[in-house]
Formats: C-alpha cells, sequence, structure tokens
C-alpha cells in the first residue's frame, strides 16, 4: 500500500520536511563577489558598483534562481503592514500683515519641521487647494441601454468618477467662492506658486500666481514598471524616490522616468548595490527635481527589494527594505548545534559536507531535504514519535534564541549634501512605517519588530510563534552602538515617536503597553516608563511639552487619550475620550490631523463629521462636533478654521466656534 506521509507512523516526517518547505517559502542568498568600487573601512557592510550588464545579469540571476516567484506574495500575506501610518509636528506659516493678508495659516501635518510632505489638501494663506478622491457625476442614459431599460431604471447605472483638484478663494471667509478646478487628482505639494500633483503615473507641475487660471508648466510620467515610492520638498527642491521592477533578463538599463519627453536613463554601470543579502528585485533611484521646470539635477540608484520605506531629515534621505539571512545556514545550524543526540554521525557528517559545496543555496535545501527524508525512512513509529516531539520542543527554544538572525531591515543613507550613498547598515526585524524611522545629532534610531513569519500550521514546532519589539541606535556610518530588545513580547509596535532624547513606543496585542524610551546616551538607551490601559494609539502626537496625545482604539470606538510624560519612569494617562466612531483616517495617516496650539484645540476628523477637542486644562474637552459628509482634513487661517469634506467646506469661526460661512463644490 502507497505510505501516505501524514500518518501517524510517518509524521516525523512533516519536522524533517519542514526545512525545504520553509526555505521555499523564506528567503536565502548566494555568496557572492563584491565588486571593490566602493567601501567603508568603518562600516561591515560596504556598496559595489557593477562594472558591466553582464556582472548586473549574474547578480539578479543567481539570486532569482534561489528566491523563485512566489516569495514576495507569501511574505507580503505574512508581513500585515499597517498603513502609512505617521506621526508629525504640525507647522504654521506666517505672513506679513496687509490687506486681505492673513497673519497665520496652518500646513500639512509633517515629520521633520520644514520637510513637507504630498497631500490632498495644501493652502497658501488665501486659496485651498484641495484634490477630491472620490467625487462622481452621474452619467447621461446610455442610448444602447435605453431601448433595454425602463426610465425609471437609468439611476442604476454606475456614475462615472470625476476626479479633479479644486481651487477655492478662502480668504477672508466672507468670500468663500470656488475659483476653478484642474482635471487631474491625487496628493499636492505647493511651492512659490507651483502646484505639484501626484496623478496616478504622472507627476504635473502647475503655475498658480493666477489661480483662476493655473497654467500647466511641466510634466513626468513614471515609466513602465515603476512607482512612486515617497516625495519630499525641501529648500524649494523636489525630492522623488520611484521603484522599478527588475527584469531577469533585461535588468538594464533602468528608465524610471520621462520628463518633459525625455526619458531618464541609468546605465549598468551607475547602479550600487549594499553587499547585504536580500532579493534583487526593484531598483531604487533617487532624484533631485527643480519644482518649477521639472528638469532633474541629480539622481542616483541602487538595488533593493519590495516593501521601501523612505525616510528623510535635513541632512540625509534615508531608505529601507526587507532582507533575510540564509535560510539553510539557519536550519544547518539547528541541526548541528542542536541534533547531535538525535541524528547519527553519518547524518551529521553529511549535513557538514553539504555545507561545503559550491551549489546554490535552494540545491543545498533540496539536498538536506533528501538526507533527511531517507533518515525518516529508517525509524520505527516509536523512534519517529520521540524524534518528532524532540525537534519540536528543539526547534521552538532555538527559534527564541535565533530569532533576530532571520529578518532584517536594511538601510541605505544618501547625503543631501553631495547625494551620493555614504552609508549601508542593517537591523533585526521590520519596521511599521517611516516614524520607525528617526535622525538626531548624527544618529539614526530604529524601531522594528521582530518574529513575525508565519508557517503551515502543520508544523507543531512552529506554532506558538512569539514576537518582540526592539529599538537600536546606529551611528553616522550606520553601526549599531546601541540598542534595547523585547519591548512589549508577544505584541507588535503599533506607533513609535521618537522627539531629541525621548522615544515613544506603543505596543499592543490586547493592552497598550505606552513605553518612554531614554535616548540621552545613544549607546545605552534605556526605557524609562511603561504604562498598560486598555485598547491601542496608533498615532502619537506632541501638543505641548511633556503632553503626548495618542489616538487609537478600544473595542470598537476611537479612543483619545492624553498622557502626561513630565516624570518619564512614571507616565500617567491623564484624560480619555472615547468617539462613538468607528474609525478616523487619523489612525492611519497623520495628514487628516490638525493641531491650533493658538486656541488649544485639536481636530479628528470620523465617519459622521468632524470633532474639535480643546486640551486647554490637560483635559480632554469636546468643544465642537460638525456634522459634514465624509470630512477629510481642517486648516486654519488666521482665526478661522476651515473643515474640508468631499462634498462642501465649513468655515467655523475659533473665537465663538460657530459656522460663518460653507462652500458646496460645483458639478
Amino acid at each position: 500500500m502507497k505510505e501516505n506521509i501524514f500518518n501517524k507512523p510517518a509524521r516525523v516526517f512533516l519536522a524533517f520536511l519542514v526545512f525545504g518547505i520553509i526555505a521555499a517559502l523564506l528567503v536565502g542568498f548566494l555568496t557572492f563577489k563584491p565588486c571593490p568600487h566602493f567601501s567603508s573601512s568603518d562600516n561591515k557592510f560596504s556598496l559595489g558598483k557593477f562594472s558591466s550588464e553582464e556582472e548586473l545579469k549574474n547578480f539578479i540571476q543567481e539570486r532569482k534562481s534561489f528566491f523563485g516567484r512566489d516569495y514576495l506574495s507569501s511574505i507580503s500575506g505574512i508581513r500585515e503592514f499597517l498603513s502609512q501610518m505617521e506621526v508629525n509636528l504640525p507647522t504654521e506659516e506666517k505672513s506679513a500683515a496687509g490687506a486681505g493678508e492673513p497673519e497665520r495659516f496652518s500646513q500639512t501635518n509633517i515629520q521633520v519641521e520644514g520637510i513637507d510632505e504630498p497631500d490632498i489638501v495644501k493652502t497658501d494663506g488665501k486659496n485651498i487647494y484641495f484634490s477630491s478622491e472620490s467625487y462622481y457625476r452621474w452619467i447621461e442614459p446610455i442610448p444602447l441601454l435605453e431601448k433595454t431599460l425602463p426610465e425609471e431604471k437609468m439611476s442604476i447605472i454606475p456614475p462615472r468618477w470625476n476626479y479633479k483638484t479644486r481651487i477655492i478663494k478662502a480668504f477672508p471667509p466672507k468670500q468663500l467662492e470656488e475659483l476653478t478646478s484642474i482635471d487631474k487628482q491625487g496628493q499636492l505639494l505647493l511651492v512659490d506658486n507651483f502646484l505639484i500633483i501626484f496623478s496616478g503615473n504622472k507627476i504635473y507641475g502647475y503655475q498658480v500666481s493666477d489661480p483662476q487660471k493655473p497654467e500647466k508648466k511641466w510634466e513626468i510620467s513614471l515609466r513602465k514598471r515603476t512607482y512612486l515610492v515617497g516625495a519630499r520638498l525641501y529648500n524649494k527642491k523636489l525630492y522623488l524616490v520611484t521603484g522599478t521592477s527588475i527584469y531577469d533578463y533585461n535588468p538594464c538599463p533602468i528608465k524610471p522616468l520621462e520628463i518633459n519627453n525625455e526619458v531618464i536613463s541609468v546605465k549598468c554601470a551607475d547602479i550600487y548595490y549594499p553587499q547585504i543579502l536580500f532579493e534583487p528585485t526593484v531598483s531604487y533611484t533617487s532624484f533631485i527635481i527643480d519644482p518649477q521646470t521639472g528638469k532633474r539635477e541629480r539622481n542616483i540608484t541602487f538595488l533593493g527589494s519590495r516593501q521601501g520605506i523612505i525616510y528623510m531629515s535635513k541632512n540625509n534621505l534615508y531608505i529601507t527594505y526587507p532582507s533575510y539571512q540564509d535560510v539553510f545556514s539557519f536550519m544547518k545550524n539547528f541541526i548541528l548545534e542542536t541534533g547531535e543526540d538525535i541524528f547519527p554521525p553519518e547524518i551529521i557528517e553529511k549535513v557538514k559536507k553539504l555545507d561545503g559545496y559550491d551549489i546554490s543555496t535552494q540545491a543545498k535545501m533540496t539536498e538536506l531535504e533528501i538526507i533527511l527524508r531517507r533518515f525518516k525512512l529508517s525509524l520505527d513509529e516509536d523512534e519517529a514519535l520521540k524524534v518528532e516531539n524532540e525537534l519540536a520542543n528543539r526547534m521552538e527554544e532555538y527559534w527564541k534564541e535565533h530569532i533576530r538572525d532571520l529578518e532584517k531591515t536594511a538601510i541605505v543613507k544618501i547625503s543631501l549634501r553631495d547625494f551620493v550613498i555614504e552609508a549601508v547598515g542593517e537591523v533585526s526585524g521590520h519596521i511599521l512605517n517611516q516614524f520607525s524611522l528617526d535622525e538626531d545629532n548624527g544618529y539614526f534610531r530604529v524601531a522594528t519588530t521582530i518574529g513575525r513569519f508565519s508557517f503551515p500550521y502543520y508544523f507543531r514546532f512552529n506554532t506558538q510563534r512569539e514576537e518582540k519589539n526592539d529599538v537600536y541606535v546606529l551611528d553616522e556610518k550606520l553601526n549599531i552602538v546601541g540598542a534595547i530588545k523585547d519591548l512589549g513580547v508577544g505584541e507588535r509596535i503599533y506607533s513609535v515617536r521618537f522627539l531629541g532624547n525621548r522615544g515613544y513606543v506603543v505596543t499592543f496585542k490586547q493592552i497598550d503597553p505606552f513605553f518612554v524610551i531614554d535616548l540621552s546616551d545613544p549607546k545605552n538607551p534605556q526605557v524609562k516608563g511603561e504604562l498598560k490601559i486598555p485598547g491601542y494609539s496608533s498615532y502619537l502626537h506632541p501638543i505641548e511639552d511633556n503632553l503626548i496625545l495618542g489616538i487609537g482604539r478600544e473595542g470598537s470606538n476611537v479612543k483619545i487619550s492624553l498622557f502626561d510624560v513630565s516624570d518619564a519612569t512614571n507616565p500617567q494617562e491623564i484624560s480619555k475620550y472615547t468617539l462613538k466612531e468607528y474609525w478616523s483616517e487619523i489612525l492611519n495617516n497623520h495628514h487628516a490631523f490638525l493641531l491650533d496650539k493658538k486656541h488649544k484645540i485639536f481636530f479628528i476628523p470620523a465617519g459622521r463629521g468632524g470633532y474639535i477637542f480643546d486640551y486647554s486644562q490637560k483635559n480632554l474637552k469636546l468643544l465642537k462636533a460638525i456634522e459634514i459628509d465624509n470630512p477629510k482634513r481642517a486648516i486654519y487661517i488666521d482665526d478661522y478654521l476651515y473643515i474640508i469634506g468631499e462634498k462642501e467646506l465649513v468655515v467655523v469661526d475659533e473665537n465663538i466656534w460657530e459656522r460663518v460661512n460653507s462652500l458646496e463644490y460645483q458639478d
């Protein structure tokens, strides 16, 4: 009778097959000879540069031969990344007072002061630029359907989406008026009367000196296989980071952009690769663009893997992406370090010999599976049951000890001064979003979650996986100089905020541990305090010295918490408010949050309306609720709060907290 490997006598086979199947699901790498074009003696990692197309092809083919095509989809499902929830300080613009000139107006909530980020709303203090996300109009009856549908059924015909960017005269509020619109929709940046619209695979530059007559000045197209990783506006320069999927057999030249009908081409010899273990699936290209002309000023390209996240300080641009260790080495070490009393000497010897073969990691995993399969066939039922249990227990302990060896985050640092790659580094675990990253006084801080790999349910030894969280401090060469490990064991990071010498980390599973971290000594970071409360905060925002606002969820409702961190060793939740709302965009998008320090209020959009909270007495008080359809953002100009919804805009006087005007959009 044909043997069934899932029968009890053969269950041990599962414990051995795991090594091969895990390797197929996870990643490994092939050793390679680095190109000595660039290196940093102060860092264990270095940077290579390809000398020819053939060298680049060989590099990619070697790694693709191991990683296979199913890897990315399996890992993306495992990792369960949250959306790019970002935590920022608001910035405020001031203009010279004059006729019709506001004295102050808010700007987009940003991560680093002075470095703007794209959002759907921008203002110059006089006009509001709003890019509608879901506005539509009904189409006329279709002639073909008129013959088949009765007149009363015509309304069921689906709508035609009518995306546009509206230009609204906002100040003074009595003259509220929609001036015109641009038939493009997307994230926006505004600089020196130039409006930049990121619309699909296009980037447009419009001159809006006359807001009633916007004039398109330039256009950038993201070419085939290219997507936008991120964008920033700093010192009146536009910084773009693109990712371009790599063809196995025709990887270069790389042509990520077309600017005003000119294709930007990157030659093979101009492509770098960090000498870190990763699957080369994407080429990252960073650009400096003149926002007035759309012309490229500088660019640099290197290989990486997908799921890149960027962070930008006033000195450097950082690009991170997942990297992974050699799974064969992990499995080999497990057998040699823990299995000498389980496996006979001839099996141990075969594994050692296999490690020395000059073959691919994939081939080694296949050979290892064959070795273990043959060993399995030599066992009787009693031996198989014992070995299965021994392996399960030992793997669980081994996994805990080596959990940081498999999943890594690679870091590439680009200097803004001369736009060259200055350093390459790596930390264990994966990051939540760009606010897991921060630079302060030359040190780079990273918060990661460890142990999020998921294995098939029938591999018993790894069903009790346990997540952990770390905070790392790296020097200018991206060498790790300090670390805190094992924060929130059994939980994962939900939000991070770095503020000078302090760090705040929220982890969550069933309760919300709020950690206060002292980073004043980069080589010896310490957890100073911890507070455990129900629910979690997925957004952290400093609203005053020693006052941190947390916005998240508790049960099925949006929860707002006010934390007093004046005593780092004893953080306190001094006020709490629960909204009868299931969701707010702030939970995964910092741009939706507005803080007005002058009036000591903040704004939260939610499903049924916009909510204005007062915190002046270190107590959360719901000051005003504005019923508005699908509220998206709020800004202030002087002492007027403009609440922007998908279909209308409402203006509230912040001195009396009453509506003073409103505007229904055209169409």
